[in-house]
């Protein structure tokens, strides 16, 4: 297809049309009138395109009064926005951009009816954020010409749009619409046309994970959203994140990439989220889901109170010496003595520092005493929130002592049940693992799954950028012992992450 008979992305001239005025439609649109584009809107809902109109005119009279907008700039943009009654005014757009519901069945229709109003070198473009691009255009006469566009809610402030080539589009519609999508303002990223593209298929790794740790027992709801919150840095845990989207477009969104691969173990849902469904706790907008919501705000759950006594002596296992080191720190600012022999005193609190294992494996590796032997997370910032966990015969004895060692100076403690990994190792590599998978099948480059990652989901990191500050042996160390002890191929570690870390390469690193 020949782009260069349209005109340039940042063009005057430039027609663009908007099918489908909802929150989505509505956010495309104002991006692409700021930018300097004419857009026409259509909605199929009667009046639907006016009251589009309507809505937006009203935003760019907000962003001149709080000094965002210029007025004269948004006086023009409101005489570029065109509500259409007729899907046929289309005529004449040089792209269009569909942002209707999602549904293959009504897009498929859509795009038919849009193929015979569209002029012969318009580019059709498809919000989808699930969809595969090549079933959307399979049966038009010129599929070459169709693109996915895929912006995030809300498209203003979300500055990552992902652009996507079917099997059968042609290279010079990607590249129109990265430049498009640049001009618009957002970071374009290309991406293969694959269950979840970029974003959503990296975005299985946190919440998936973190359900199955809740699945397994090992922590509650308020302490696992609270431990990567406070030593991973993520803005939300995931039972937080899953009450904010909803469970009736997460849960959906987790099957159907699980089965779009096959029921490939790394994107496995959990019962839990399917029975809350079908229960309709969905989250904040039923008010209730993971947490209640009186009144709309999210009602605190306490993490139970643990007893606190100070041990007479601590003894820390070395086999892994630089996370030794960091918990002995927190011991000694505790002012409790360390014990330097190679096997503890008979009334020693024993801490271990789990590496991808679970205590009762150190314990039964080390002959440790498991009645006082606990493990510390040390990979992980401990600077906000310590994490203790105990094994199946720890005593409460034991554990008060860990509590009031690692609680001295006042930074709160979370206990967790044994477990491979503990919570943020096993959820950090997990994240990891499943974007060095998008690399190694090349759905994207490495710096456009970071970029598209940290955009979109608003990590604190890129997860390839993350996996190399942790190092890449440390994270295949990690999935290694996950996948031993749990004989899960869910933590099979991805060949690109096995390859460059048994050859101390960064995990951005591509191949000639």
């Amino acid at each position: 297809m020949n782009t260069q008979m349209l005109p340039q992305p940042g063009s005057a001239d430039l027609v663009v049309g908007l099918v489908g005025c909802g929150v989505m439609g509505r956010g495309i649109a104002q991006i692409a009138v700021l930018s300097g584009a004419t857009v026409r809107m259509f909605d199929t809902r009667e009046g639907g395109a006016e009251a589009a109109h309507k809505e937006l005119t009203a935003t760019f009279g907000k962003l001149v009064e709080k000094g965002k907008l210029d007025a004269a700039k948004a006086e023009a943009a409101g005489q570029r926005l065109q509500a259409c009654p007729a899907l046929e005014q289309l005529a004449g757009c040089h792209v269009i951009v569909e942002a209707i519901v999602e549904d293959l069945a009504a897009k498929r229709s859509l795009f038919a009816s849009l193929e015979q109003v569209a002029g012969p070198d318009a580019i059709l473009a498809t919000n989808t954020s699930s969809l595969p691009v090549t079933a959307i255009a399979a049966g038009l006469q010129r599929p070459e010409r169709v693109a996915g566009f895929h912006f995030f809610n809300p498209v203003p402030l979300m500055k990552i749009v992902e652009v996507i080539g079917g099997f059968l589009t042609d290279a010079a519609v990607v590249d129109y619409m990265l430049a498009l999508g640049a001009q618009w303002g957002h970071a374009a990223v290309r991406a293969k046309d694959t269950p979840g593209f970029i974003v959503n298929h990296a975005g299985r790794g946190y919440g998936t994970e973190g359900l199955r740790i809740l699945n397994e027992n090992i922590a509650s709801v308020p302490a696992l959203d609270a431990i990567l919150r406070d030593t991973a840095g993520f803005r939300l845990g995931p039972c937080e994140l899953l009450d904010l989207t909803g469970l009736d477009v997460s849960h959906p969104v987790m099957e159907s990439i699980y089965q779009q691969y096959y029921e490939e173990p790394r994107f496995r849902p959990q019962v839990l989220t399917r029975q809350m469904l079908t229960a309709g706790a969905l989250g904040r907008k039923t008010g209730h889901g993971f947490y209640h919501y009186p009144d709309g705000k999210k009602q605190e759950i306490a993490e139970p109170q643990q007893a606190s006594a100070r041990p007479r002596a601590v003894w820390l296992s070395n086999e892994r010496p630089e996370m030794a080191e960091r918990v002995a720190n927190l011991v000694s600012a505790a002012g409790v003595s360390i014990e330097s022999g190679s096997k503890p005193s008979d009334d020693a609190l024993c801490i271990v520092t789990p590496l991808g294992e679970d205590v009762t494996t150190c314990c039964a590796r080390e002959g440790l005493d498991p009645r006082r032997t606990v493990g510390v997370e040390a990979l992980f910032d401990a600077s906000k929130r310590r994490v203790v966990m105990t094994n199946p015969a720890t005593t409460a004895e034991a554990l008060a002592q860990a509590v009031g060692v690692l609680n001295a100076t006042g930074v709160p403690v979370s206990v967790i049940r044994d477990s491979a990994g503990l919570v943020t190792q096993r959820v950090v590599a997990h994240i990891v693992n499943v974007a060095c998978e998008i690399a190694q099948q090349d759905i994207a480059a490495p710096e456009d799954i970071d970029r598209a990652v940290t955009l979109g989901l608003g990590y604190p990191v890129g997860p390839l950028t993350w996996g190399d500050r942790l190092g890449p042996m440390t994270v295949l160390t990690i999935l290694k012992n996950l996948e031993q002890l749990t004989g899960d191929a869910r933590y099979r570690a991805s060949p690109w992450l096995q390859r460059r870390a048994l050859l101390g390469l960064s995990l951005q690193h591509k191949e000639i």
